[in-house]
């Protein structure tokens, strides 16, 4: 072999040494980043901090599903907040059927109603109050005890904890959640087994939504009577 040929097949083991150290170390690379971009349920739940924390105002088609009791129910609706501490979910699969807080009372009418039941913001304990903490600053683990992580389908999450407060009523509250922070699935587990299920989609993060979608006028005729605060 020619000095010159030597030198040519040389440098092509070189560039193969070199070619492949250079694969080692991308694969080592995404190893690291794979390491780098793993999150904890605490990092998550910073994650929804931030994504709610900007937001002024939501709206979502929501589909809810209660079983317990014996009894499945499935309803569907759109619901919309605005901060602070207002909220409506206003049900199309019941027409006429509402729940509204408007910063100071929580009321709840469907039409057929006898009365219109109302109780202070302040007492409420409702299972669609678990997004309330939406209205205000939002820090999920100020919300929920015991935070646990799991990976669901779709590149989703489950953040689960213990409603801080509700101990009696509820026994564990599941926020699907995507990798940007947005909830897009809220299970509620009550301590008598009976399990809720809310779906959100169609998210419109800072919308316009009218005042009159957070007042409530009682039907008339229709009486109102102030709910019992939870014991």
């Amino acid at each position: 072999m020619s000095k010159s040929e030597s030198r040519k097949a040389g440098s092509r083991a070189g560039s193969g040494v070199s070619f492949l150290t250079a694969l080692l170390l991308f694969a080592a690379s995404l190893s690291v980043a794979g390491q780098q971009v793993a999150l904890s349920a605490n990092d998550l739940a910073k994650r929804v901090d931030d994504h709610y924390n900007h937001l002024q105002t939501l709206k979502a088609s929501f589909k809810e599903q209660y079983d317990g009791l014996g009894m499945h129910r499935s309803e569907a609706g759109v619901m919309m907040l605005r901060k602070p501490g207002r909220m409506r979910w206003e049900y199309q699969s019941t027409a006429g059927k509402v729940f509204v807080l408007d910063g100071k009372y929580a009321w709840f009418y469907a039409p057929g109603d006898t009365q219109v039941q109302r109780i202070a913001a302040s007492q409420l304990d409702d299972l669609r109050s678990p997004l309330r903490f939406l209205l205000g600053h939002t820090k999920i683990e100020s919300e929920l005890q015991g935070l646990t992580l799991a990976t669901g389908p779709g590149g989703t999450y489950t953040l689960s904890g213990q409603p801080k407060g509700q101990q009696k009523r509820i026994a564990k509250l599941s926020l699907t959640v995507t990798a940007a922070g947005a909830i897009t699935g809220i299970l509620i587990v009550e301590a008598d087994g009976a399990e809720t299920r809310f779906n959100f989609t169609d998210e419109a993060a800072n919308t316009s939504i009218p005042d009159a979608a957070f007042h409530f006028a009682p039907p008339a005729g229709v009486p109102v009577v102030d709910a019992l605060p939870p014991v």
